[in-house]
């Protein structure tokens, strides 16, 4: 599946809100907008939270869940199109990246730390033969 920027999710996101209170006459949860347009449930949440924070939609959290309300669709037209990778997924590759690098550091620190042993033991041993 090819990746879609904010603007395409966007109208996704609130085309399904539409669908489901068309079929259900009420209002729509998080869990099943993400199960119409297939999403994990992790991105649909991620997603919510910024057209929410946008003004597109309304989270509203109650009784019997979170529900989703459409607030002003006319807003999504303000998300640029195309836009490349968004802040957050920039943020996690530099995270990944950097964990990357603390890994191969940590394997170089118990090599080292492997080969002082090794080198301590075998003056001991040397020691001990000498004696």
């Amino acid at each position: 599946m090819k990746e879609i920027d904010l603007y395409t999710k966007a109208h996704l996101v609130v085309a399904a809100i539409r669908i489901l209170e068309r079929q259900a006459d009420a209002s729509s949860s998080i869990e099943k907008v993400c199960q119409m347009i297939s999403f994990s449930l992790e991105h649909g949440n991620l997603i919510c939270k910024k057209l929410d924070e946008m003004g597109i939609i309304e989270i509203v959290k109650g009784a019997y869940g979170t529900r989703l309300f459409i607030k002003n669709h006319l807003k999504i037209e303000e998300i640029p199109r195309g836009a490349g990778e968004s802040k957050l997924e920039e943020e996690l590759k530099k995270f990944q990246s950097s964990k990357k690098g603390l890994s191969k550091k940590i394997e170089l620190f118990q090599a080292k730390q492997t080969e002082k042993q090794k080198n301590l033991f075998a003056e001991l041993e040397k020691k001990l033969k000498n004696q």
